[in-house]
């Protein structure tokens, strides 16, 4: 897991300058089909992390794990996240993805293999979370522009 921090690491210290470059007006216009702006994107990946932040540290403490689903779009409207000052989001943004890459770096390897369920999702492997946990990240960063090196 170290190589996997390691690599989250690298990926916001890439992404980080690409958004800051964004302007406030431009970073609340719609860039994604459905209308999702840049904000809207960035705060439903502080979710990601959020969600995935608590994934991490509850699986270190136990054997196996449901986790409640994700409504994605309930959150980014409940929250307000278009109204979100931008340069806020960003720095929430690299900040918790930069934490995370420390927790992820002490996921203990006894425990990479324990079974976590999410939502009405099949079981998958903490090792599985972790590393779709940045997939799903670059995913959403190649929407933006916003990736540098990977």
């Amino acid at each position: 897991m170290k190589a996997l921090a390691t690599r989250l690491l690298g990926i916001v210290d890439g992404a980080e300058p690409l958004l800051r470059a964004v302007s406030a007006e431009e970073s609340a216009r719609p860039v994604l089909r459905g209308g999702w702006s840049r904000r809207q994107v960035v705060g439903h990946l502080i979710d990601s992390a959020s969600n995935n932040h608590q994934r991490f540290v509850r699986a270190m403490l136990a054997d196996a794990l449901v986790f409640p689903g994700y409504d994605q779009d309930g959150n980014v409207r409940v929250q307000a996240v278009q109204e979100a000052d931008w340069v806020l989001l960003v720095s929430l943004w690299a900040s918790y993805n930069r934490y995370l890459a420390h927790v992820i770096g002490q996921l203990p390897e006894d425990k990479l293999e324990m079974s976590c369920t999410i939502g009405k999702g099949e079981p998958v492997t903490l090792r599985f979370v972790a590393e779709d946990y940045t997939e799903h990240l670059l995913h959403h960063l190649g929407q933006l522009g916003a990736i540098s090196v990977v």
